[in-house]
């Protein structure tokens, strides 16, 4: 026999909530909450306003020391309840509504997604699909918000040394460029990947033909970059973001895949705004 609505509802308010339980360890826990969570969202797209994508999620709150656990579930209905619409601003306002209702005094969160353009050869024209890995990561509190944004960019860069010395050619190979901004304003993702792409030797793309090829290895040798003037070069074009008061800090790091050494070269450098 099929139970009436009253009964079921009776039932579920009689079931034990365990995470609501008294822990008497006396020891809080800074973290605790969902990792890995895999779900399809929508982030701002620039030139289609926006772009399906799927994201690698993490979402913790922190736990007084008088508390069992927390409601796991809740993190999911409410990663739910944004998934459409998941832009710089309304990642803020998801953490902030965790914050609030799983009555934590802080919320953690972050979210990775490769973020994909549609980019075409240079001479050529012909088009491919770039992707380039992005994360969100943000902490919410009462009274504090901190926001940013992590953003990856394949280059080609060539060894100026190499140019210099050699009577044919010079080594060049693919790097990778990694900035970590803290966002007090609004930009696009594709603006910063455009300024990263024209600091390197050369940008990477999908498609090439063989005009295209002439002209990628050309630019390069003509645009010698080592990993450290990549890095000054990004920095240069972050801080002309900044002048429009965007980025409070930032990071840059960029490693290049040697492709005659038995070791990647590396650098990295920080904004410190006010206090540098």
């Amino acid at each position: 026999m099929l139970e009436n609505k009253t009964e079921k509802n009776s039932k579920s308010h009689c079931l034990i909530d365990m995470q609501n339980e008294v822990d008497e360890r006396d020891i809080p826990l800074q973290k605790v909450g969902v990792r890995g969570l895999q779900y399809p969202v929508f982030v701002l797209d620039k030139n289609h306003k926006k772009q399906s994508t799927t994201a690698s999620i993490d979402l913790f709150v922190n736990l007084p020391h008088h508390f069992k656990g927390t409601h796991m579930s809740r993190f999911i209905e409410i990663v739910h309840s944004y998934h459409k619409d998941l832009s710089m601003k309304q990642f803020l306002a998801m953490l902030s509504e965790v914050r609030e209702k799983l009555e934590a005094q802080k919320a953690f969160g972050s979210l990775r997604f490769p973020f994909f353009l549609e980019k075409q050869a240079p001479i050529s024209k012909q088009s491919g699909m770039m992707s380039y890995a992005c994360s969100y990561e943000g902490i919410v509190s009462k009274n504090e918000k901190e926001f940013y944004v992590g953003i990856e960019v394949p280059v080609t860069t060539l060894c100026p040394c190499s140019k210099a010395i050699s009577k044919y050619g010079a080594h060049n190979q693919r790097g990778v460029v990694r900035v970590r901004l803290r966002n007090e304003g609004f930009f696009w993702i594709e603006d910063v990947i455009s300024m990263i792409e024209a600091c390197a030797s050369s940008g990477v793309y999908s498609v090439l033909k063989r005009e295209d090829e002439k002209y990628v290895t050309e630019k390069a040798y003509e645009n010698p970059r080592f990993v450290e003037d990549l890095v000054r070069e990004v920095y240069q074009g972050l801080v002309a973001f900044e002048s429009e008061k965007k980025f409070s800090w930032f990071s840059v790091e960029a490693e290049n895949y040697e492709s005659i050494h038995f070791h990647n070269a590396y650098a990295y450098t920080e904004f410190l705004g006010d206090r540098e």
